[in-house]
Order: C-alpha cells, then structure tokens, then sequence
C-alpha cells in the first residue's frame, strides 16, 4: 500500500512540474511577444509567439485541455505554419552559410521557432494520461534554456553589440 501512495505522490509531483514548465515556458513566450514590439515585422512575430503563450497558460491551468479538438487544431495549425517559416529559414540560413545563427536576425527567428514547434509537439496529447519522468525531464530542460540564454545574451553586451537596433532596445 505504501508503494503505491508513494507512486501516486510521485505522479502528482510530476504533474505540478508540467504544469509550471507550462507557466513558464508561457510566460518566456509572452516575453518574446512583447519584445517583437519594435521588430519592422512586428504583427507575425507577436503571433508566432503570442499562440504558443497562450496554449501554454492553458495547459498550466487545465493540463486535460490538450485533448480538445480546439486546442489541438490551434496548436496543429501553429506547428505546421511555423514549420513551413522553420524551413525557409533554415534554408536561408544553410544557403548562406551562417554558423553563428544567434548572431543573424533569421538566426534567432528560426531558433524562437523551433522552440515553439518542439514545445507544442511535447505538450500534444499530455493531457491523456499522467505525464511521465521522461517528458517532465526534457520539459525542465528546455524550460531552462530559454531564460539562461536571454540571460547570457543581456549580460554580456559585446555578443549583441552587431544586433540591429530594434533587437537591443525592447528589454
């Protein structure tokens, strides 16, 4: 009986870890929204970043929500538009040689993208069953990583010094 408390215990852990990877990661995606603030295409960057905040705070209020056929098809429809600019970009990206991608606007475009589309194809269909270790573990990685890059990048100001001016002055 003991194991079996333990076991649920460990379930409803992982499950609080979700869901405020979720908070998180919406609230990173509601903070690259907002800096798109000033970018000259400002209007499809905000929504390529504004959705997935939104479907983020979603799941950290509701994780049952996934299964929905309307947060499915948002988040369906989100992923593959973003994969079709994750392409292009990419593309350009290897087409022009670039190494130093954080260091080229279509750099960090693709990497903010790829970001969006691993995060929502992770949270696909969490809400079926108990969310397990593997994916809590990976969620607290990429959780992470966002803000300890931000981070790096708004200490070390001679890595942005080439950035464009609107990508230096939203935060």
């Amino acid at each position: 009986m003991g194991e079996v408390c333990q076991e649920v215990n460990f379930k409803s852990w992982l499950s609080v870890i979700w869901r405020v990877c979720n908070f998180c990661m919406s609230l990173f995606f509601a903070l690259a929204t907002y800096v798109q603030i000033n970018d000259p295409d400002a209007g499809l960057w905000m929504v390529g970043y504004g959705v997935p905040a939104v479907l983020c705070a979603f799941i950290g209020l509701t994780p049952h929500l996934t299964e929905t056929l309307p947060w499915r098809r948002v988040a369906d429809l989100h992923v593959m538009v973003s994969s079709a600019i994750v392409a292009m970009l990419g593309w350009r990206l290897y087409k022009e040689r670039i190494t130093e991608i954080f260091q080229e606007e279509q750099g960090r475009e693709f990497s903010g993208l790829m970001l969006t589309i691993v995060w929502l194809l992770m949270c696909r269909h969490s809400g079926r069953a108990p969310v397990g270790m593997l994916r809590v573990s990976t969620a607290v990685a990429i959780t992470v990583f966002p803000f300890v890059a931000w981070l790096y990048y708004y200490i070390n100001k001679e890595l942005t010094s080439n950035w464009p001016s609107h990508c230096k002055t939203a935060i």
